[in-house]
């Protein structure tokens, strides 16, 4: 009786927390000009309007950039800070931790009008180098925590026997550390990317018309319209993030990766 009612309570909440997910793919082939569930026909226009949109297209090419600039330095950095917390006891080292792990729960709103108020004293407000730097920030925690996961994985005695064998310390860390902590960091990457490129809450305060990501630009279509081209691309967003989690898992396994499995 207890196992009927626990599987019956957790059909019940992933039931719950996919029906906006497919609330949202319903509605955009909706044919009509108007947010109408359920739809009253299926049509693939507004995948189309999408698509041919000038500021989406814009909004998508800018995402790509600030994505692949903020995900790439997250990577480099918090690798770098991974590598030093895992291998080296220092003074000051639970406060490093704790700055780290901080944008985890310091709300995107703060942390994006305080890179608003950096930009405006540095005279960077609203461009690409103010929108990368507070993007890094944001997903630096899971870049870390996957890296920081991948070095506590390997075998010390590997690093030990190279060691003895005469490798030197950058040896090691190239020849030895590097090659098994790259699943992390490719994984932590993958991460990262789909992380900044949904980000909407930061981007908000930091973009501007030229360098809109394309959060800001749905949210500022959506000011506008009510039509289905915002469940259109949500659609897009969905499918995609889903298909780039499943291939990551698959090639990197991300269970491990993130500690979820550990056998």
């Amino acid at each position: 009786m207890r196992s009927v009612t626990f599987w019956s309570l957790v059909i019940a909440i992933l039931v719950y927390m996919t029906m906006p997910t497919i609330v949202v793919l319903m509605t955009s082939v909706n044919p009509t000009q108007i947010l109408a569930f359920p739809p009253e026909g299926v049509s693939l226009r507004w995948y189309e309007k999408v698509l041919t949109y000038r500021d989406f297209q814009k909004a998508f090419k800018n995402g790509l950039i600030v994505t692949g600039c903020a995900s790439t330095l997250a990577v480099i950095v918090g690798s770098a800070f991974a590598w030093l917390i895992r291998n080296y006891a220092f003074r000051g080292r639970g406060l490093l931790e704790a700055v780290l792990w901080s944008p985890l729960i310091i709300p995107h709103f703060t942390l994006g009008f305080g890179f608003l108020l950096l930009g405006g004293a540095l005279g960077l407000q609203q461009g690409y180098t103010m929108i990368v730097l507070a993007h890094m920030v944001l997903i630096m925690p899971f870049v870390t925590r996957a890296v920081y996961v991948s070095l506590s994985n390997i075998d010390p005695n590997l690093s030990r026997a190279a060691a003895t064998l005469g490798a030197s310390p950058f040896k090691v860390l190239t020849q030895v550390e590097l090659p098994l902590v790259l699943p992390g960091m490719a994984g932590g990457w993958l991460i990262a990317a789909v992380l900044s490129f949904t980000e909407f809450t930061a981007s908000l305060y930091v973009t501007g018309s030229r360098t809109q990501t394309l959060p800001v630009a749905m949210y500022n279509y959506i000011r506008e319209y009510a039509d289905p081209s915002i469940s259109a691309i949500s659609s897009m967003l969905i499918i995609a993030t889903t298909l780039i989690m499943f291939f990551a898992d698959r090639v990197f396994g991300l269970r491990r990766v993130l500690a979820i499995d550990n056998h």
